[in-house]
């Protein structure tokens, strides 16, 4: 009777354990989607309720709270939501599933603006974002990214190029944007190594974990991704742009101050651009 007991508790402990786990790591990854699993537990409780209709449950609150009330909300916290598609979007939809599209409206609004400057010179041109920041509460941390916690940041992604035909598309080497870099030649300073030879290990990871097996069939397009910064950083709304030291070599972008170096702490800059905007 009293292992039965133990094992009771042991199995009862266990799945609070789980449950708390899973809370912490759906808000971490979305910030609502906690939120989302709580009200799936509560709907556990009533009867007839199988964990396939609380799996079911879960995806609907998630769906719902994402959608609908996340956009209504954001602009109590001084944020507002970035398009699904159109000519700003997001490179992988996923990026808006997650919850990872807000910004605050000036930085909206300038991405709006530099997109608009860019189609007078590549109609087809579509800016593709990739994460941005919650769209709730100043200083909830975006994991993994140091910064991207009060609405006035974002990474964009390169304009990129089929590396046989030329022709412009929307389409990345990396599926999240991230990860695929545009590595210093033989005459360009090589920050990474130089991170990476300070301790900063970390400085290529994100390299380790995305397929490389697409970095052929595409090029960064020089011209109109050096457009998109000198737009940015010329604009006096922008606080700051980060790439890495031999882009900026290799783009002619010494002239622009706000082009800089995010230190060794962070991880690269090579396969995005992260801009933000000054505070109010």
């Amino acid at each position: 009777m009293v292992i039965s007991v133990s094992m009771k508790m042991i199995r009862l402990i266990l799945r609070k354990l789980l449950h708390a786990f899973a809370f912490v790591f759906l808000t971490a990854l979305t910030q609502i989607g906690g939120i989302a699993f709580l009200v799936s537990l509560y709907l556990r409780r009533r009867k007839g309720f199988t964990k396939g209709k609380t799996a079911l449950a879960f995806i609907a609150v998630y769906l719902i709270l994402s959608i609908i009330v996340a956009p209504l909300c954001a602009p109590l916290f001084g944020r507002k939501a970035l398009p699904w598609f159109g000519d700003v979007r997001p490179l992988n939809v996923m990026t808006c599933i997650l919850n990872r599209h807000y910004v605050n409206p000036e930085l909206h609004n300038q991405l709006l603006r530099a997109e608009a400057q860019m189609q007078k010179t590549f109609p087809e041109s579509k800016l593709q974002y990739l994460d941005a920041c919650f769209p709730f509460v100043n200083g909830f941390p975006l994991l993994p990214h140091l910064s991207h916690n009060d609405g006035r940041k974002i990474d964009l992604a390169y304009y990129y190029m089929d590396a046989e035909t030329n022709k412009p598309g929307s389409d990345a080497p990396s599926i999240i944007g991230y990860g695929v870099y545009e590595t210093p030649r033989e005459d360009e300073p090589n920050t990474p190594e130089k991170c990476e030879e300070k301790g900063s290990w970390w400085y290529s990871a994100v390299g380790w974990i995305v397929p490389q097996w697409n970095k052929e069939k595409y090029k960064v397009n020089k011209v109109q991704t050096r457009m998109l910064i000198q737009f940015l950083a010329e604009d006096d709304l922008t606080e700051k742009l980060f790439i890495e030291p031999h882009l900026k070599y290799r783009w002619n972008l010494a002239r622009f101050e706000k082009v800089r170096f995010h230190g060794c702490h962070a991880v690269r800059h090579d396969d995005h651009i992260h801009t933000q905007v000054r505070n109010k």
